[in-house]
């Protein structure tokens, strides 16, 4: 989430809104946005349909439907530009999302 507080002016340059979403209680991103002084909106996957919907659903320490680390790029006609995956370990290449949204 860092990423994207820290990245702002690149993505406003070129005219993309940032969102975070994760399966996190809406309440938890009152915290989180808060502590990490964020400055875009984090939407709460609380059912996992948005997991579910963008196919990156999958089991972790006995929960179902968690999403797995990724990227999207979302048109303002709702469809998905464009995605990325991530290991849990890895971070987002925001280089590379950020050159395919300057293609649009």
């Amino acid at each position: 989430m860092a990423l994207l507080r820290d990245r702002a002016d690149d993505f406003d340059a070129i005219g993309v809104r940032r969102f975070g979403i994760s399966r996190d209680s809406p309440w938890s991103h009152v915290a989180w946005h808060q502590a990490l002084d964020l400055d875009f909106h984090l939407l709460s996957d609380w059912t996992g349909d948005a997991a579910r919907s963008f196919g990156i659903a999958h089991e972790f320490r006995g929960l179902s439907d968690i999403s797995r680390r990724s990227a999207f790029l979302v048109g303002a006609d709702a469809t998905v530009i464009a995605s990325w995956e991530y290991a849990a370990s890895e971070l987002p290449d925001l280089d590379a999302v950020l050159a395919t949204a300057a293609l649009r």
